[in-house]
């Protein structure tokens, strides 16, 4: 079991910037991607950045130079470094996390784990 705790959401002027972090924790074996998610109301969830392995990264085209995603695997964490953001971008964002865990009898499997969700509003 994994569990993800996400943290850095708020309120922000346009143009300016956020720090989102997630933290791993449960029993599980390995991480092996990271993502962050976003869902505006009346829409359908986004994929807005990935980071599988160490350090390799993919954009949705509308974050894409605006975004960072990056993993710290000693501490188990992913953050997105959000700049320049839109009224557009406000959200609800989630971490997600494909990982390969370990069950109280030590047995392991391949499955994905969603945190709670932080709100990301953009407004003047």
């Amino acid at each position: 079991q994994v569990q993800l705790v996400e943290s850095g959401g708020g309120l922000v002027q346009p143009g300016g910037s956020l720090r989102l972090s997630c933290a791993a924790s449960g029993n599980f074996f390995s991480i092996n991607t990271m993502a962050w998610y976003r869902q505006a109301p009346g829409k359908q969830r986004e994929l807005v950045a990935t980071v599988t392995g160490r350090a390799n990264t993919n954009y949705a085209d509308s974050v894409k130079g605006r975004f960072t995603i990056s993993r710290d695997d000693a501490k188990n964490t992913v953050s997105l470094q959000m700049n320049s953001l839109k009224p557009e971008d406000t959200a609800v964002y989630y971490c997600n996390c494909n990982a390969v865990a370990r069950s109280s009898s030590g047995s392991t499997y391949l499955a994905n784990y969603w945190g709670q969700g932080t709100q990301v509003t953009v407004s003047s």
